[in-house]
């Protein structure tokens, strides 16, 4: 592949760390390029059974790989300060000089509302998000700074320890509004698997933002992350996708839910047609290439896939194998 990267994953929700940095070592012995590590407080639902802290994963990964590193996503604004965020980052690119990304959000309850503040509506948690990232492009200056804003202070302090070159910075957002803000302060994007119509117009905002910022959008990179489900038998994905990862199935925000066990009832509800166009769910590697290759073919830049059932071995040399060499960026 000429331009487009395919990393791997890593859901913290579903899996132990040591199993996580095991199959984040094999996909990349299998041609998958970097990691994209889940920050979760909570699984989505009991069955997944994890949530690690992903600064730790990460730090294994960075020693056990060689590829790119990124939390995607974790929020700046309730469980770590700003600053916090910035020092993790810049220690993790400090220690793996040219590999580190850092991506933020604005943040989901499930994993926010641990530490027990008030859990605002997306408007203000989208603004609480911009303000936290001027904190942290401020700290990556590595000068002394201060910050007084209306969520956040920071008294005058610096980054004792930086990197040559600070992190790039993406932002999540599967919104147009917030997709242009993004193209004009961060450095690059993330969204997920949906309608290809949906995508191409959250990046066009991404670009006319970058543009109006004078930036050019073409040097900026274009994140996805993919859900999908494969398995030997169509039925074994089904069913995995049933079970390990029913939240994929919800066709409703999900930012508000608290607990991994409202999401368990939620997930009573769900039915294989939910998934429709929402996920892949197929045997057939041939069809997971020509899926993957819609998206490639809008010009993402890397993007990152997630196999939803526990057949990570078995899911990534078959894909290493029969899918990978196939696509065409």
């Amino acid at each position: 592949m000429a331009r487009t990267t395919i990393g791997y994953a890593a859901m913290l929700e579903q899996f132990h760390p040591t199993d996580v940095v095991r199959y984040s070592a094999l996909a990349e012995q299998h041609g998958f390029t970097g990691v994209m590590a889940a920050d979760h407080f909570q699984p989505w639902v009991p069955q997944q059974g994890h949530a690690p802290f992903v600064w730790n994963v990460l730090t294994a990964l960075g020693e056990q790989t060689s590829g790119d590193l990124g939390p995607g996503v974790t929020c700046p604004s309730f469980r770590f300060h700003p600053a916090i965020v910035a020092q993790a980052s810049a220690t993790l690119e400090a220690m793996y000089p040219g590999r580190h990304w850092l991506g933020l959000g604005s943040g989901e309850a499930l994993n926010e509302h641990v530490v027990g503040g008030y859990w605002p509506q997306a408007p203000e948690r989208i603004r609480m998000m911009f303000e936290a990232i001027e904190v942290i492009q401020k700290l990556f200056t590595g000068a002394d700074v201060k910050h007084e804003g209306t969520y956040f202070k920071l008294e005058k302090t610096r980054l004792w320890t930086m990197p040559e070159t600070a992190p790039p910075i993406y932002i999540a957002t599967a919104g147009p509004v917030t997709a242009k803000r993004t193209g004009k302060v961060a450095d690059g994007i993330i969204t997920v698997g949906a309608p290809l119509e949906k995508i191409s117009g959250i990046f066009a905002k991404f670009e006319e933002g970058a543009r109006e910022a004078g930036k050019d959008p073409d040097t900026m990179p274009r994140i996805l992350q993919l859900h999908l489900s494969w398995a030997p038998t169509d039925e074994e994905a089904l069913a995995n996708a049933m079970s390990e990862w029913p939240n994929g199935g919800m066709k409703f925000p999900k930012q508000d839910i608290r607990s991994p066990f409202d999401f368990q009832q939620m997930a009573k509800l769900v039915r294989p047609e939910d998934f429709d166009g929402r996920m892949l769910i197929s045997s057939d590697p041939d069809a997971h290439r020509q899926e993957i290759q819609r998206f490639l073919d809008l010009g993402i830049d890397r993007l990152y896939l997630h196999n939803v059932g526990r057949n990570q071995e078995e899911w990534i040399k078959v894909f290493g194998a029969e899918v990978l060499p196939k696509l065409v960026s």
